[in-house]
């Protein structure tokens, strides 16, 4: 099992492209390649997938700041029959 969690501060119109091509590579059809705090990795998600949206605030009394957020999930199966077939595949990018 790999895992990739990572984070990077962006522009918004930053964000868009991203996402834009986030977008293009999945409407082909092909492995998709995410590259983010100088991690890569490709996947190839099949059908069907599960979209999930997450959204909070988080703000108590007496701050001055409220700290929002969404998060994007997609979740899908693959034929997988050894921990290394089912395994995430994260490198260094170069970025």
């Amino acid at each position: 099992m790999g895992e990739l969690e990572t984070e990077e501060r962006r522009t918004r119109a930053e964000v868009a492209t991203y996402l834009h091509r986030l977008a293009d590579q999945l409407e082909e059809d092909d492995p998709v390649t995410l590259e983010l705090g100088g991690r890569r990795v490709t996947l190839d998600p099949v059908g069907p997938i599960t979209f999930k949206l997450e959204g909070e605030s988080d703000w108590a009394e007496g701050d001055s700041e409220a700290k929002q957020s969404i998060e994007f999930e997609l979740v899908w199966w693959r034929d997988a029959t050894t921990a290394e077939e089912g395994t995430l595949d994260v490198e260094q990018g170069s970025e």
